[in-house]
């Protein structure tokens, strides 16, 4: 496993679009799997939220101060993803509103890992350089099992 961070953010990023097109693909009564893969991609997204946050995104917006509107937009972007997260948490997947809430929820991370990946991280990368981001991977991992569970711990679901 790599512990470059853009790497392993990338990494995340994949880990929820896989989840993402399982939950597509489960049929419309198959509401024991869609909690199942819910619950995975809260557990994941608010993970990957609380690092991007807590490590990534300061660093990134020190080194390249250019990426700053980058940065707060995504900040804002998940606080939206937050909050959708929190209500899905304890909805009911025969809820007439659950597939409507994944459904915005997916389009809504699928932009936002769009934007990172094409617009900024290739920004980050070429300012770091491969040994900071070796280094910002390490810190990344050392925090990862201090996630919050709940997303409305995270510093943005307050933004």
């Amino acid at each position: 496993m790599s512990t470059d961070a853009i790497v392993m953010l990338k990494d995340d990023h994949k880990t929820v679009e896989r989840l993402f097109k399982q939950f597509e693909k489960a049929g419309e009564q198959a509401f024991k799997e869609k909690r199942k893969l819910v619950d995975a991609m809260i557990e994941e997204l608010t993970t990957h939220t609380y690092i991007e946050e807590e490590i990534f995104y300061p660093v990134a917006r020190e080194a390249v101060p250019e990426t700053r509107d980058h940065v707060l937009e995504s900040v804002e972007e998940h606080h939206v993803m937050v909050w959708l997260m929190a209500e899905l948490r304890t909805l009911d997947p025969k809820d007439e509103t659950f597939d409507a809430k994944v459904t915005v929820l997916t389009e809504s991370v699928r932009h936002h890992v769009e934007e990172e990946e094409e617009e900024w991280f290739p920004e980050v990368r070429k300012a770091l350089g491969r040994k900071r981001l070796q280094e910002i991977g390490l810190t990344m991992l050392d925090i990862r099992p201090k996630a919050p569970k709940d997303p409305l711990k995270i510093r943005s679901a307050h933004a």
